[in-house]
């Protein structure tokens, strides 16, 4: 099953051609891990959406209860819930059309993430987003 983890190619170039990211997952307390890579990934000039049926707004910014909700095409959906909830997950990814499911550290569900190799997804588990970004040197704009 083609995880793209060790693939550092692959990574860039799902790095360097996303321009949204849906984080799912994502909480509204700084102290968590979503809330501070959603950050840094706001800061390193992606458009992110939170993703979380139990929050209204982060930040002044509206918090979506499902993917589909989201008002733009997805180019990754950031993953931040147990391994169990894949499958609904990709389900949700691969019903909007995203291109890369990308799993955070310890995330990992080799049925759910051959389904989504089978829809034609990308698909990075078992990494953070965040570590990948500054190892490979990605400028999201583009340029390395």
């Amino acid at each position: 099953m083609p995880n793209l983890k060790e693939d550092d190619n692959a990574l860039r170039e799902v790095l360097t051609q996303a321009k949204t990211i849906a984080v799912v997952g994502h909480s509204d307390k700084r102290n968590r891990t979503s809330y501070q890579i959603a950050q840094f990934l706001r800061q390193s000039g992606y458009t992110v959406y939170a993703v979380n049926p139990l929050i209204k707004e982060i930040d002044g910014q509206p918090s979506y209860a499902a993917l589909q909700e989201i008002p733009e095409p997805v180019d990754i959906v950031n993953v931040f819930r147990r391994s169990e909830y894949l499958s609904e997950i990709i389900d949700e990814a691969i019903s909007i059309n995203a291109k890369t499911v990308w799993a955070q550290l310890g995330v990992w569900h080799q049925a759910s993430a051959q389904k989504a190799v089978d829809a034609g997804l990308k698909v990075v588990m078992d990494a953070c987003i965040k570590i990948e970004y500054l190892r490979l040197q990605v400028d999201s704009t583009g340029d390395i």
